[in-house]
């Protein structure tokens, strides 16, 4: 699930951030503070958007199969304990218009037959 290697990407996606806006800065030297804010944006967009997105594949709900049913989300419409049907790959958009890809399990109640893209 978690491990030292998920962290040591978030570290390196820091990194690029600082070393890019650090370029970007020197080659807009003149450059207003909004378009220094909209760089930094920019980066730091990218940042949290690969954050979101490996956060959100360890989570439980990102396969099913592997966390007890009573851990796992529930159907909205009948309460009852949802079950892996297959595996989706969806994309989203973050608040600062970077597109993630979570693939996970499609899920389905076995009581009312509700099928759904689990939200946590």
């Amino acid at each position: 699930m978690w491990d030292e290697r998920l962290e040591e990407r978030w570290r390196q996606l820091c990194a690029e951030a600082i070393t890019g806006m650090a370029e970007w800065r020197v080659q807009h030297p003149k450059a207003t503070l909004s378009e220094i804010e909209r760089a930094l944006d920019e980066r730091l967009g990218n940042v949290r958007a690969r954050m979101l997105e490996d956060a959100a594949m360890v989570s439980h709900a990102a396969d099913l199969r592997k966390a007890p049913a009573v851990d796992g989300p529930v159907c909205p419409r009948c309460g009852a304990h949802l079950e892996h049907r297959t595996w989706e790959e969806r994309s989203l958009s973050t608040h600062h218009g970077q597109t993630i890809r979570l693939s996970r399990s499609y899920a389905v109640c076995p009581a009312c037959g509700e099928a759904l893209f689990p939200p946590r």
